[in-house]
């Protein structure tokens, strides 16, 4: 494995790259008159990241990104996936953009450029602006239209350099984990509230891209990037049955089915029926929702293995929107990530083909995410060895490479991380990278996986 034996040919158009967000790596959260974001708040709530750990300074990536992007250069990847700091370009959500925020990623475009490494930002990776949040924040409609207007303002600045523009990514993260289990910011735990999230964000990726596409540069291609997990129920009993469709309706198609199909996911009312008329949807929403894409970004890390277990709360009225009745269990024949994720480098290759069988006229897919996390930690050589990482990515990149042989049109496969950096509620602790941060004097190290990384894609390009 770790020599690459057998190692697959890909086709010759497919981009390898490496991927970070805003807040996991900048930094430098006041330079430039940068506003604060929802993750600003909750990190500095006692309790609840690990540590206390913050991302004030993370990896100070606004400072050394050209450090950064000469380790994207010794790896010989053809592409960055980056996101772009709301807050740093408009501090209270709206209003003209700060000259200072849009410069920095202006700076970052060109250098990356130079570098023959091609810019894949996206626009949100889950920094809302606090003050969007103090007025209702995603369960609000207004929201959409700011985010749409923060869109168009970027794009017109970057748009006649950058080809491949993300809208979100993992709303299902913002509107589930951040607002019905509460780990993620805005860290609440609600039940029509999320939900409304979750259709607001749509709203607002089919208005943002009706937006980009309206002032268009040249050949520019708009996506979105959606985590997507195979799931499948933990036995054969109907009940098991039950609870993987509704796992499946929470996990993926409560996007899916909007976005590549144009309509709702018929499992809604069997699985939030008790939450919500879903009275917050308006006329032509779905037709906002299914705009049509360029591409499909799809993250995935882990398959979900679901039985049907008795809800958390057994009021409705105080349930939220993740409580469905299903419970994930780990298959005993699977490994476990230093997260308590299960490893199945095939759950990867099912999720493809799901896509293909499922949405007929599927847009080109980029694996925007996938990776694995570690306690990486030097030796007295300063050697960080991660073999479990190397595993990991042989497998997932084989799985990815089998579904293009089955049909499946896969154009690219970003790794997470380029860099170990702040892993959101989890703090420092978890670490994701092909290169290694010491935190207190911010050196990098490229661990084992990066020279694996490096190698594979020379392989892979023939």
């Amino acid at each position: 494995m770790d020599g690459l034996a057998g190692f697959p040919v890909f086709p010759p158009d497919f981009r390898f790259g490496v991927a970070t967000a805003a807040y996991q790596v900048e930094g430098a959260v006041a330079a430039g008159g940068r506003g604060r974001s929802i993750w600003d708040t909750f990190a500095a709530t006692p309790g609840r990241v690990h540590g206390g750990d913050t991302g004030e300074v993370a990896c100070d990536h606004y400072h050394r990104y050209p450090e950064d992007i000469g380790l994207m250069r010794a790896l010989g990847v053809d592409a960055y996936r980056f996101s772009i700091a709301w807050p740093r370009i408009q501090p209270e959500g709206s209003g003209p953009g700060l000259a200072a925020g849009l410069d920095f990623y202006s700076r970052l475009v060109d250098e990356l450029l130079a570098a023959d490494i091609e810019p894949f930002p996206t626009l949100y990776h889950w920094d809302l602006p606090q003050a969007l949040e103090d007025r209702g924040g995603w369960r609000e409609r207004d929201t959409a239209q700011r985010f749409a207007d923060y869109a168009a303002l970027v794009h017109r600045r970057l748009g006649d350099r950058v080809g491949h523009w993300t809208t979100l990514n993992e709303p299902y993260c913002t509107a589930f984990v951040g607002h019905a289990e509460g780990r993620h910011a805005p860290g609440t735990r609600e039940g029509a509230g999320a939900l409304r999230a979750a259709h607001h964000l749509l709203v607002a990726h089919g208005l943002a891209v009706t937006a980009m596409r309206e002032q268009r540069h040249g050949d520019e291609r708009f996506g979105i990037t959606l985590n997507l997990n195979s799931v499948r129920p933990a036995g054969d009993d109907p009940a098991d049955l039950a609870a993987a469709r509704r796992q499946e309706c929470l996990s993926n198609r409560v996007f899916t089915d909007p976005v590549l199909a144009g309509r709702h996911p018929e499992a809604e009312h069997e699985t939030w029926g008790e939450l919500t008329d879903f009275g917050f949807r308006r006329d032509g929403d779905l037709a906002l929702a299914s705009t049509p894409l360029d591409f499909l970004g799809v993250n995935n890390y882990f398959p979900e293995y679901v039985r049907a277990a008795p809800h958390e709360q057994p009021d409705p009225a105080r349930r939220d929107a993740a409580d469905i009745g299903a419970a994930k269990v780990h298959p005993e024949w699977a490994g476990a990530t230093t997260m308590g994720w299960p490893v199945e480098p095939a759950g990867l290759g099912r999720v493809l083909r799901w896509l293909r069988a499922e949405y007929p006229g599927l847009p080109p897919i980029h694996v925007t995410e996938n990776g694995t996390s570690g306690f990486d930690e030097p030796d007295e050589a300063g050697r960080v060895a991660d073999p479990h990482r190397i595993g990991y990515l042989d497998g997932h990149l084989r799985a990815v490479r089998e579904a293009i042989a089955d049909g499946v049109d896969v154009r690219g496969y970003f790794c997470w991380s380029l860099l170990d950096n702040f892993e959101w509620a989890h703090g420092y602790r978890q670490r994701f990278g092909l290169v290694h941060v010491d935190y207190a004097d911010q050196r990098r190290t490229p661990k084992d996986s990066f020279d694996w990384y490096r190698r594979a894609i020379r392989t892979a390009r023939g």
